[in-house]
């Protein structure tokens, strides 16, 4: 018997915390063999030798996305002892309908319910024992968060037999499944279930059966000959029929379904999908991220940090204490000159950022916590049609608007090579991080809304029209967009605070090193003669063509060590820049060449020559914005 155990779930059902719960802290994590996904592996407590696969998660099979096709190769080519079907208990005909494939793997298998404990708040009541009877494999409610169920799932996992459960599909289905059985080599799947997936067009299953040495010449005509029969895709009739199974049994399980929450919440939720109604909902939630962010944090709490606490106590303070102490006139500068350590590299990222960027992470937690960044995916699917995408694009771009290089980690949920470089690009191209939109906000805040207005709408135009225009240009189909949407509901401050501080710990980790290595590299430029001559060289464009001051050279030059870091010295300027010389200032450097970390993380997922064009593209293409921009705000005569 092997001793592997895979946790199988769609998407947000807590499947790695119970994967947490189940190897405790020491685990492996690397790429699965054939795709540049990352699988997690660890041994499970109270189970010697037992190795722990935490697999992707799946919306469906067959598999639609990268990760999706991970998880199938996983059921396909491990030797599994076990598998475990994560599911959430408060959306539990979802639950089911994966099940309904699962239970006919020819693997001993258990359901852990998880999120109990939400489905007993709103009021959701059903037999656990019932619903095991319907399925023939053993299920276990869980609280992962909460540690409950884990002894009782890992009993489980020990005594897992192989379910009974066969779902009949339509005759000719059926007649297209037993051929194919018949001519499939022995594996640790059940054939039906490799038939099941390889009709349905299933990419993991044809590349295991060519592994395998199986024609698939003579395979693929029988599946067109099935599909001929059909004016829709097999896939689509398969999961309807999983669908429509799954409903009958939840009908008989279900005691109670409950209530989704608060009505006037769910009328929100309603509504931020609605077609005419989503758009000024989502209006009305940016202005008030603005708000929070721009006016409270930029203008309150950064007067608060930087001009009170800062420059009025801090900063006198250690300027004395270092001239009075360390006599090397270079060092001193080294520490609180124009380009020191302390005064520009803590002062940046302590007085200017922390403020700004614990707002938005607050705002950004809240809004995650919600449920409404999955609505804002619906919401948006019409639009980025228009790109030739699906609405799950926007995912990575709204975890852009946190980090763009783990946003661009994140475009592997995507489902085809075409989708991944495409918004890679706009990721790069137009997406600002966290840090550096918080600044933005900060200063268009003091600028007026229609500051703000016109940036959003430039960055907008931009993305969307050099989007367009890669959509015509890369080769491919659009996907569909199939997705479940979870209840919205009131975020919960203890989820919100948590989310805050583990962003807030990442920032003061990776980002303050980053600001004392730009002031430091300033500080050398500036000692060797380079910094002038760089912002010499870079006047004629920055002053004649954008229409900035000098300095702001400088803001460029940071800024691709660190969006942020070139945004705040902006910000550093002050008066000495106009409101039309700030805008034009802001637009550039949003769409501007990404950070050191984004640059090498789209090295990392496109390779080195793509990543190339892509700053080839998008350097030139900034200043030609922000040229333009400069141009048409004097014509219009803003100030």
């Amino acid at each position: 018997m092997n001793d592997s155990i895979a946790l199988v779930g769609q998407p947000n059902v807590g499947k790695s915390v119970i994967f947490h719960r189940l190897t405790g802290r020491y685990v492996n994590v690397a790429n699965y063999p054939g795709t540049t996904i990352e699988v997690a592996r660890g041994i499970a407590r109270g189970l010697p030798g037992v190795e722990v696969l935490d697999t992707p998660g799946v919306l469906t099979l067959p598999a639609r996305s990268e990760d999706e096709q991970a998880t199938a190769r996983i059921l396909l080519n491990e030797k599994l002892r076990a598998l475990v079907q994560v599911g959430d208990a408060k959306n539990l005909r979802r639950t089911v309908q994966l099940s309904l494939l699962l239970a006919e793997a020819g693997v001993p298998m258990v359901l852990a319910l998880n999120m109990m404990d939400e489905a007993k708040a709103r009021g959701m009541a059903f037999d656990p024992a019932k619903l095991a009877a319907e399925l023939g494999l053993a299920v276990v409610p869980t609280v992962a968060t909460g540690n409950e169920g884990m002894a009782a799932l890992t009993q489980a996992m020990t005594e897992a037999r192989i379910p009974v459960f066969r779902l009949t599909y339509a005759d000719e289905i059926e007649s297209a499944i037993d051929d194919l059985v018949l001519v499939l080599p022995a594996a640790h799947l059940s054939p039906r279930v490799i038939a099941l997936l390889y009709l349905a067009g299933d990419k993991a299953s044809e590349e295991w059966l060519a592994a395998q040495g199986i024609d698939l010449f003579a395979l693929a005509a029988r599946r067109e000959r099935l599909q001929d029969e059909y004016t829709e895709p097999l896939a689509e009739i398969l999961q309807r029929a999983r669908m429509t199974a799954a409903e009958a049994i939840v009908h008989r399980v279900v005691k109670n379904a409950g209530s989704a929450g608060h009505g006037w919440v769910q009328r929100i939720g309603q509504w931020s999908v609605h077609r005419w109604l989503g758009w000024p909902l989502l209006a009305l939630v940016l202005y008030g991220v603005y708000a929070f962010v721009g006016q409270f944090g930029a203008k309150y709490l950064v007067d608060l940090l930087e001009k009170q606490l800062f420059e009025g106590v801090i900063n006198p303070w250690f300027h004395s204490l270092v001239t009075t102490w360390i006599p090397i006139v270079w060092i001193q500068d080294f520490l609180v000159g124009p380009y020191g350590l302390w005064t520009m590299g803590m002062t940046y990222a302590l007085a200017l950022i922390l403020p700004i960027v614990t707002t938005f992470f607050i705002a950004f937690g809240i809004l995650e916590d919600s449920g409404y960044f999955a609505r804002l995916s619906v919401l948006s699917n019409r639009a980025f049609k228009v790109l030739g995408l699906n609405g799950r694009a926007v995912l990575p771009m709204v975890l852009g608007l946190g980090c763009v290089t783990m946003a661009t980690l994140t475009t592997r949920i995507l489902h085809t090579p075409r989708e991944r470089l495409i918004v890679t690009f706009l990721l790069a191209l137009a997406i600002p991080c966290s840090a550096q939109l918080g600044v933005v906000m900060g200063m268009l805040a003091s600028y007026g809304t229609g500051a703000f207005l016109i940036w959003l709408g430039t960055v907008i135009l931009v993305l969307f029209t050099v989007g367009w225009l890669s959509g015509k240009l890369v080769k491919g189909k659009r996907i569909p967009l199939m997705t479940e949407l979870p209840p919205m509901r009131l975020p919960v401050a203890g989820n919100v605070a948590k989310k805050t501080w583990s962003r807030l710990k990442w920032y003061l980790e990776e980002v303050i090193p980053l600001f004392l290595i730009g002031a430091a590299l300033m500080f050398v430029l500036d000692r060797l003669g380079f910094l002038p001559w760089l912002i010499e060289a870079g006047e004629p464009l920055v002053t004649g063509w954008l229409g900035l001051p000098k300095e702001a050279s400088a803001a460029l030059l940071m800024g691709f060590l660190r969006r942020d870091f070139g945004a705040t010295g902006l910000f550093a300027l002050g008066s000495a820049l106009s409101p039309e010389q700030g805008l034009v200032g802001l637009v550039t450097l949003t769409i501007f060449v990404p950070c050191i970390a984004s640059t090498l993380m789209i090295i990392k997922e496109q390779g080195l020559k793509t990543a190339a064009i892509m700053m080839a593209l998008i350097i030139p293409l900034a200043f030609l914005i922000g040229g333009l921009l400069h141009r048409a705000l004097l014509f219009v005569g803003f100030a």
